[in-house]
């Protein structure tokens, strides 16, 4: 089963957590974006990410803005599921921008990416990447890869929510790029449901939109419950 949760930023306690016992082997958990272990490249983070791999079940997750960029690029990139991800340790991959994947029988559409919230203060400590927004080159190969899954997928994650989704607003002015470009996917693509964790907040926005963060959701809903009547 797929199961998807936010923000990590670099801390176990979500893997340690009453609810990651759902989490079984064989299953697969989405992080959607700021990862965070991959920061300092340091002993204790290279623990940590070896023990994340080793796990019973599979990890991968979309970049935020809380990453190490520089270091991420640092990791190969590898032929999983059907797309291109970076292999990090064991069980544990970054799913790159504008994948489609098969993920236990699910099409999964990966893009991560945003803008920081504090980029000013980031530039000035040095922990600034440009390439956190993504590139319209990889706009381009996101839509290309819908384009050859017939723009239908089950899931979308990303890091970023979908525009108009919070406040109701569709607007274009003063929109990022990023923003632009998920309102494209929002005309053009047919899909279950999508996740973002840049919020902060564990809520069920829409039928189809999930803000998520500390929670480890199922991504598929529970079958209905049968109703038994007795005479």
């Amino acid at each position: 089963m797929i199961y998807i949760t936010g923000d990590t930023h670099g801390e176990t306690a979500r893997f340690h957590s009453p609810e990651i016992k759902k989490v079984g082997k064989g299953d697969t958990l989405l992080i959607c974006g700021d990862f965070g272990f991959l920061w300092d490249g340091g002993p204790a983070e290279r623990k940590a990410i070896k023990k994340l791999g080793s796990r019973k079940y599979t990890v991968a997750f979309v970049d935020g803005t809380h990453e190490n960029f520089d270091l991420l690029a640092t990791y190969p990139v590898v032929d999983w599921n059907g797309g291109k991800a970076r292999h990090i340790s064991g069980g544990l991959y970054h799913l790159l921008r504008g994948q489609v994947y098969t993920i236990e029988g699910k099409k999964v559409f990966a893009f991560g990416g945003g803008e920081s919230d504090e980029k000013q203060l980031r530039i000035r400590a040095g922990k600034w990447w440009p390439c956190e927004m993504p590139s319209r080159d990889e706009m381009r190969a996101g839509l290309e890869n819908l384009r050859a899954a017939g723009f239908t997928v089950d899931y979308i994650v990303t890091h970023e929510p979908p525009p108009g989704v919070e406040f109701g607003s569709f607007g274009s002015e003063n929109r990022t790029p990023l923003e632009l470009f998920f309102m494209q996917v929002l005309k053009q693509v047919a899909y279950q449901k999508w996740f973002f964790g840049s919020r902060h907040i564990d809520r069920r926005i829409t039928s189809k939109n999930y803000a998520v963060f500390s929670r480890i959701l199922p991504a598929e809903d529970p079958p209905p419950r049968r109703r038994l009547f007795g005479r």
